[in-house]
């Protein structure tokens, strides 16, 4: 009994509630501005046009005269978007985001191009995802139009949001690494606009497997760091090799989930440091209960 009284009076006074009361403002800004981006730069290719984007409409059933004509549609509502939750955040476009993410990254393996291509593009609807777990899911169409703040940081809600962002990080990189296992030709043009041989495109699969993997089973903030800063090295192959920076851009997603990762661990590692700190010792424990 005495022990539960010394836990009430910490929890009031010690750091550690102040650690989890306090917001985490770097992993919300991380994945706010990560949408953000991720979504510009879709949308910039729907005004530009792009022609790999036909299939995705054939599947649909859209022919191809009228695909072109939609494409600057999509686009609009996709920066549209992105410009909402970068200047004025709120619920419908978050929810947006997420699901028309998932819906176009599973168009790809019905289009032809394999299931793996799905998981790669986790980062498109993992991050907006997590941003609606760290700022509470909607549940009425009025929540929908609520703002989205920065939120007050508990347990809880660091463990939910933790745990989106590390299976996103974990299925956006192992897809990626097993893509470049299997040899996909675009892989093999970036590596090669560096003068690598096409030989290291497997190698370098296998590597982001194994990254993968151990992220999976314990992250650290520093691993997630230095993954974030190789995904925005490896995408920013395409521009090497002569595509549009709107290709980087619109994979924001990939850097923002590791790198917000990061950030929500380093703060639950200093919430759990504060935590032990503070715990009152077992001699503590029984000089307290002797007393009662």
């Amino acid at each position: 009994m005495s022990c539960a009284i010394e836990r009430t009076v910490g929890n009031r006074d010690v750091p550690f509630m102040r650690a989890t009361e306090s917001p985490s403002e770097s992993a919300y800004w991380i994945l706010r501005i990560g949408a953000a981006l991720c979504f510009i730069g879709h949308g910039a290719f729907g005004f530009i046009t792009k022609a790999a984007w036909l299939p995705y409409f054939a599947v649909m059933g859209i022919p191809e005269r009228w695909a072109w004509k939609m494409m600057p549609i999509v686009g609009a509502i996709d920066v549209t978007a992105g410009m909402a939750v970068l200047f004025a955040p709120r619920g419908l476009p978050l929810v947006y985001m997420s699901v028309w993410a998932l819906f176009t990254a599973l168009l790809r393996p019905v289009a032809g191009e394999g299931v793996l291509e799905s998981f790669e593009r986790a980062g498109n609807y993992g991050v907006p995802m997590a941003l609606l777990a760290m700022t509470s899911m909607p549940r009425s169409v009025r929540a929908l139009l609520d703002p989205r703040e920065i939120p007050s940081i508990d347990a809880n809600m660091i463990e939910r949001v933790t745990a989106v962002l590390k299976w996103t990080t974990v299925l956006l990189l192992g897809a990626h690494g097993l893509i470049g296992v299997v040899g996909k030709a675009t892989l093999a043009t970036h590596y090669g606009a560096l003068g690598l041989p096409s030989g290291i495109t497997p190698i370098v699969g296998w590597f982001e497997v194994a990254l993968a993997a151990v992220i999976a089973v314990r992250p650290t903030p520093g691993l997630l760091m230095f993954v974030a800063a190789w995904k925005v090295a490896t995408e920013s192959l395409f521009i090497v090799a002569g595509a549009p920076v709107w290709e980087v851009v619109e994979r924001a997603g990939s850097f923002a989930a590791p790198l917000a990762l990061a950030a929500l661990m380093h703060r639950f590692n200093q919430v759990r440091r504060s935590a032990s700190a503070n715990r009152p010792r077992t001699s503590d424990c029984d000089v307290a209960r002797s007393s009662l």
